[in-house]
């Protein structure tokens, strides 16, 4: 059921000591714009069920559909036990008749995640769904990219997220987009940049002051252009300054080329058994 859907904005980012903290389970696109209902198919809304109405659903992160039965998020998103996706979502207080919502049964954070020091990356969770994705013309699975796949600085990338649309200020109902050139990590690593704050298994991009993700846009995606014009997910929203958009403190994300291996290692765990009436069902393999 679709239920209520309220949207999270408690939690803050910030800077300390000057190191991030996260883009937290709210953040939001700022200098942004409306996304094209739809586009971005693979993008989902994380949402969790609050302990103060428990028979509801709450905005939390973005997420990215990376097989039938798995979406890739944010470690740091990874704040309670009730979850669900929305998937094929646009406007989250609008039925649209688009949306498939999907309980998640199983989480899988990155074995080196540190939640008190996020400079050492690993800012991955795979959350595992009690039924699959259907794809359709609303609904779609991610295109990921090679291992090691790195992007030179410019490369046109795209943050979407509910995220708030200004630090302090509201959240987006509708999805939103920003065009977010990527930095490189000569450059990000820069001391008036992001310095030690940032590894190579991240990815920055933006920078410019005005466009940037925010609260509740963790989680989700950064869809840069492949090589044939198609979007490929190459990061994670994982961090930014406090308020956002900072010139030179470009957003976070955690780089997916260097968690392939990681990820091919969780999803096999996984395999498709027959139930008899016709239909494949996913378990966990037990032993070997």
């Amino acid at each position: 059921s679709n239920a209520r859907i309220i949207i999270i904005t408690t939690y803050e980012i910030g800077t300390v000591s000057g190191l991030p903290t996260p883009l937290s389970h709210n953040e939001r696109v700022v200098g942004g714009e409306e996304a094209t209902p739809h586009r971005w198919k693979w993008q989902v809304s994380l949402q969790i069920s609050p302990v103060w109405d428990p028979d509801g659903f709450a905005h939390l992160c973005g997420g990215t559909i990376v097989s039938p039965y798995w979406v890739m998020t944010a470690a740091h998103c990874i704040i309670g036990k009730m979850y669900r996706v929305a998937l094929g979502e646009h406007d989250l207080y609008e039925d649209e008749g688009t949306e498939n919502y999907v309980d998640v049964n199983y989480i899988y954070l990155h074995p080196y995640w540190n939640p008190t020091d996020l400079t050492l990356g690993n800012d991955i969770a795979l959350l595992h769904l009690a039924d699959p994705v259907s794809e359709d013309s609303n609904i779609e699975i991610a295109t990921l990219p090679t291992p090691g796949d790195t992007l030179p600085s410019g490369h046109p990338c795209y943050i979407t997220g509910w995220g708030l649309i200004q630090a302090g200020g509201n959240a987006a109902i509708r999805l939103q987009e920003a065009l977010l050139p990527v930095v490189d990590h000569a450059t990000c690593s820069r001391d008036e940049w992001w310095g030690s704050g940032v590894n190579q298994r991240m990815i920055c991009a933006g920078g410019d002051g005005s466009k940037a993700g925010c609260h509740g846009d963790s989680g989700g995606p950064l869809n840069c252009e492949g090589t044939d014009g198609s979007w490929v997910v190459q990061g994670i929203v994982s961090f930014g300054p406090g308020t956002c958009n900072i010139y030179q403190k470009p957003t976070v994300f955690t780089r997916v080329s260097a968690y392939l291996d990681w990820i091919n290692e969780v999803r096999p765990g996984w395999s498709l058994v027959n139930d008899g009436d016709g239909s494949l069902t996913e378990r966990r393999e037990l032993g070997g």
